[in-house]
C-alpha cells in the first residue's frame, strides 16, 4: 500500500495543494496508515537534514548573483554586444535575442529571469523594428530555456544534490547541449527569415562600434569565465564559486554605479524569497526520497521497464516521451525532485552513465518550461508581452521542434554531453 504515495501525491497536486506540502502529506498519510507512526518524525527531520548542506548554498548565491547582474544593467550590455556582432543579418534582432540568452545563461541560470529581463527589453524593440509581437515573444520564450542548461544551473545543483552526482560534472556536461540549442534556434530563425520576410538592419555596426560594445561586455562576460574557470582548475568548489559570483556582481554594479546601496535590501529580499521556495522543495525531496526507498517503487519500476523491452535505446526513447509529457504540466525543479530518485537508479542500473541521464532529464524538463499548456516560461512571456499564451504556444512550435531534436541527439549520442566532463576528469 505504501506504493500508493505517488498517485496520492498527484491527486493532491491536481486539487491545488502546493508542491512542498503535497510532498510531505502524501507520504505522511500512507506511512501513518501502514502503522509506521514512528517514521513520521523522520520525514520532518529529513527536511532539515536535506537543507543542512554546503553544496546547496550555491543555489541562493547564484540566484543573488543573477539578480545583482540583472538590476545592474548587465543585460543591456549583453544585448548591445550581440547586436553589434549579428544585428545586421536578416532576422538580426531574433538572432540577438537568442545570443543574448546564451550569454545571460552564464550569469543567471534561470529561464524565468531570462524571459523577464530580456523579454521586457527585446520584445518591444523587435516589435518596433517590424517583427510581429507573437514571433518576438516566441523567440524569447524558446531561447530562455538555455538559461538552466548552460552553467551555472539551479536545477542541476538540485539534481546533483538529490542524486549524489558531481555538480561540476553536470555543469561541464551542460555546455555543449546549451550551445546546440542556441545554434539550432538561430538556424530555425534563418530558415524562417525569408518565409516571413523578417526585417534586416540596413547597415552593419562599424568596427569601432563593435570594439566599444565588446569592451563594455567584457566585465559581465568575465563572470562565467571566473565561475567555470575556477571550478575547472580546482581553485574553488561550485559553492565557493557562487559566493565569488555574488561578490563580483556586487563589485561590478558598485563600480559601474548601476546599483546603489539603497537598492540592496530589495535585491536581497527578492533573492531570499526565491531561494527559500527552492530550498524548501529540496528539503521535502529528501523526505520524499526516504519514502521512495521504503516503498521499493524504484525496484518495481525497474522490473516493469525491463518487462517492456531489453533494448536500452527504446527505453531511452520512451523515457524522453514521459519526461516531455511531465514537463508540459510540472515545473522542472519539482519534476526533477520527484522523478529523479525514481528514474535515475533504474537507468543507471541499466548501464546509462549517471551524468548522461542527469543531462537528459534536466534538458528535457527544462524545455518543458516553454511547452504548452502549463509551461511557466509561456506565462511569464505572456505577462511581459501582453500576448495570449495560446498565441505564443502556436508561434513557438518550430523552435520547440529544434529543442526536441537536440534532446534526442544528446540522448542517443552520449559523447555530446560527456566529452567535456570527460576531458576535465569528472567522467571516466
Amino acid at each position: 500500500m505504501l506504493q500508493l504515495f505517488l498517485p496520492l501525491f498527484l491527486i493532491l497536486l491536481l486539487i491545488g495543494m502546493p508542491v512542498f506540502f503535497a510532498m510531505l502529506v502524501a507520504p505522511g498519510i500512507l506511512v501513518y496508515s501502514e502503522g509506521m507512526e514512528r517514521d513520521i518524525p523522520m520525514l520532518f527531520r529529513n527536511i532539515y537534514n536535506g537543507l543542512d548542506s554546503f553544496p546547496l548554498m550555491a543555489i541562493p548565491f547564484f540566484m543573488l548573483a543573477g539578480e545583482l547582474m540583472n538590476r545592474g544593467g548587465i543585460t543591456l550590455r549583453l544585448v548591445d554586444f550581440s547586436r553589434a556582432l549579428i544585428g545586421h543579418v536578416r532576422g538580426g534582432l531574433a538572432h540577438v535575442n537568442i545570443m543574448a540568452s546564451m550569454l545571460f545563461a552564464g550569469l543567471s541560470g534561470s529561464a524565468v529571469a531570462d524571459t523577464s529581463a530580456l523579454g521586457s527589453m527585446l520584445i518591444p524593440a523587435m516589435e518596433k523594428n517590424g517583427y510581429s509581437r507573437k514571433f518576438a515573444t516566441a523567440v524569447t520564450a524558446a531561447s530562455s530555456v538555455i538559461g538552466p542548461i548552460i552553467p551555472p544551473s539551479g536545477i542541476m545543483i538540485i539534481y546533483a544534490y538529490t542524486m549524489e552526482v558531481s555538480v561540476a560534472a553536470l555543469f561541464a556536461a551542460g555546455i555543449v547541449p546549451g550551445l546546440m540549442i542556441g545554434l539550432g534556434l538561430m538556424l530555425m530563425v534563418r530558415l524562417l527569415a525569408n518565409r516571413y520576410d523578417l526585417p534586416q538592419r540596413s547597415t552593419k555596426a562599424t568596427w569601432p562600434e563593435r570594439g566599444w560594445a565588446t569592451f563594455n561586455a567584457i566585465p559581465p562576460l568575465m563572470a562565467p569565465v571566473i565561475i567555470l574557470g575556477g571550478i575547472i582548475f580546482g581553485w574553488f568548489t561550485p559553492t565557493e564559486a557562487s559566493a565569488i559570483a555574488v561578490a563580483y556582481a556586487l563589485l561590478l554594479g558598485l563600480i559601474l554605479r548601476t546599483i546603489s546601496i539603497r537598492e540592496l535590501p530589495d535585491i536581497l529580499t527578492k533573492s531570499a524569497i526565491s531561494s527559500a521556495v527552492v530550498l524548501l522543495l529540496v528539503g521535502s525531496a529528501i523526505a520524499f526520497k526516504t519514502v521512495v526507498s521504503l516503498s521499493h517503487v524504484a525496484t518495481d519500476l525497474a522490473d516493469f521497464v525491463l518487462s517492456l523491452t531489453a533494448n536500452i535505446l527504446i527505453l531511452l526513447f520512451l523515457i524522453n516521451l514521459l519526461l516531455f509529457v511531465v514537463g508540459m504540466f510540472l515545473d522542472a525543479g519539482p519534476a526533477i525532485i520527484i522523478l529523479g530518485p525514481i528514474l535515475g537508479p533504474v537507468f543507471v542500473s541499466l548501464g546509462v552513465d549517471p551524468v548522461h541521464f542527469a543531462i537528459i532529464m534536466s534538458v528535457n524538463l527544462t524545455v518543458g518550461l516553454a511547452t504548452p499548456p502549463m509551461g511557466l516560461v509561456l506565462f511569464v512571456a505572456s505577462s511581459v508581452s501582453g500576448e495570449k499564451v495560446e498565441t505564443i504556444s502556436k508561434a513557438i512550435l518550430p523552435f520547440l521542434a529544434i529543442e526536441v531534436v537536440v534532446i534526442f541527439l544528446i540522448t542517443f549520442f552520449p559523447a555530446l554531453s560527456l566529452t567535456v566532463p570527460r576531458w576535465m576528469g569528472y567522467v571516466t
